[in-house]
């Protein structure tokens, strides 16, 4: 090679570096080698083999052909899920009281009870999801207004558990509190900007949760439009779609995306920098604006996830494991292709290790999108793959629709 060697090379052999330096090498026999291996068995039955076949579990498939996840797995996930909300309700003992957010803070952990109550129809989660909400309703902050880090998801959340408690009247003065929120979202003057975590994008998103999770007309249309929801089809066409392109191209040669417009360094595979992020919202524009090249890149972004995706910084949703499995669930729920199933059951296979693979241990190591919590939502959600939710980001399917 000589004594010197170009920038090309040494840029892409720190690329590498990086990369084995930020995830852990994926493990795991990608779908289509352990689908051949039941081909394989299958071949060997009808031939008159001595041995028994191997089972679906032996084979490394989690899921039988329907795709219902097989009992011995979804036997090892609800073993764990107890295990670490054990660990979860020890560790919060300490936890910040004054974080009430749903990113980090008791909301989120709010929302992991109402998830697991969703899953298991257990009456249990849900007044434990009761006691956390009561804790934050009782500590609004006054300043933020969007559902995952401010006042708004306290109050969203507060009035679902309250509909599902049958206490409609605590649920009510939850939507009026929320919607009285809306004078600083739509006054000209504010500097509140448009975006999800920390503006009018992330309140209007509290709206639209509750027409989705009580009922359509919970939040009336005209409350909706005022911080102008209903986006016309000249508008998705002149505006939307051109910026949906403009962040496809800016992906790298390996299918992942910069973590800022002016960030060229392909380092990060995380949901909030990353193609774990923008799978969903090309899965999006892919729904409304039906054209393959939408689900092309997302399922490009999947293979990034797949190399990639198994991070030391952890297990959770914003920048850990299980974030990046949701990726793989959404991709499933759009194909219908066990591909992505399989990739999920295996990214949910890594976390049933939680802590056995010298993570970094996050800052709010029980929370929502940071911590425990996360991983524990995502291990739920595999229990019923066919009805998850990326939590505070999927609507139910007939009301994105009627959005849309």
């Amino acid at each position: 090679m000589g004594e010197t060697m170009s920038k090309r090379l040494k840029f892409h052999l720190s690329g590498e570096a990086e990369m084995e330096e930020r995830a852990f090498t994926n493990p795991f026999p990608d779908y289509e080698a352990a689908a051949s291996a039941v081909l394989a068995a299958g071949a060997a039955e009808e031939t008159g083999c001595a041995r028994p076949p191997p089972t679906t579990d032996e084979l490394g498939l989690p899921f039988h052909n329907d795709g219902k996840i097989i009992h011995n797995f979804t036997r090892r996930i609800q073993t764990k899920i107890k295990d670490l909300l054990q660990q979860m309700e020890e560790g919060l003992k300490t936890a910040d009281p004054h974080d009430c957010s749903a990113y980090t803070g008791w909301t989120g952990i709010a929302l992991l009870y109402l998830q697991l109550y969703r899953v298991t129809c257990d009456q249990t989660y849900l007044l434990r999801s009761l006691d956390y909400i009561k804790r934050t309703l009782r500590n609004l902050s006054g300043r933020r207004v969007t559902f995952l880090c401010g006042d708004a998801g306290p109050l969203a959340v507060g009035a679902v558990v309250y509909h599902k408690l049958k206490s409609d009247c605590e649920s009510q003065e939850c939507i009026t509190k929320l919607l009285q929120l809306q004078r600083s979202i739509v006054c000209r003057d504010s500097d509140l900007p448009d975006e999800l975590l920390y503006g009018r994008a992330g309140y209007l998103y509290a709206l639209l949760y509750l027409n989705t999770e009580i009922g359509p007309g919970t939040v009336c249309e005209s409350a909706i439009k005022e911080p102008a929801a209903k986006v016309d089809q000249e508008t998705l066409t002149e505006m939307v779609k051109p910026s949906v392109d403009y962040v496809r191209h800016k992906r790298f040669r390996s299918g992942n995306y910069p973590s800022s417009l002016s960030n060229e360094t392909d380092r990060l595979v995380h949901w909030c920098h990353g193609a774990p992020g923008v799978v969903h919202m090309l899965v999006q524009a892919y729904k409304v604006f039906k054209e393959e090249k939408y689900l092309k890149d997302a399922m490009e972004c999947s293979d990034v996830i797949w190399q990639r995706g198994l991070l030391r910084k952890g297990y959770g949703i914003c920048h850990g494991t299980a974030g990046n499995g949701y990726a793989f669930l959404s991709l499933y729920h759009l194909t219908q292709d066990k591909k992505y199933l399989y990739r999920a059951c295996k990214f949910a296979e890594w976390c049933l290790e939680y802590g056995a693979h010298g993570c970094r241990i996050p800052d709010r190591p029980y929370s929502l999108f940071e911590g425990m919590a996360g991983a524990i939502h995502f291990l739920s959600d595999i229990l019923a793959p066919e009805t998850s939710r990326f939590p505070a980001f999927e609507l139910a399917p007939a009301q994105r629709d009627k959005k849309m």
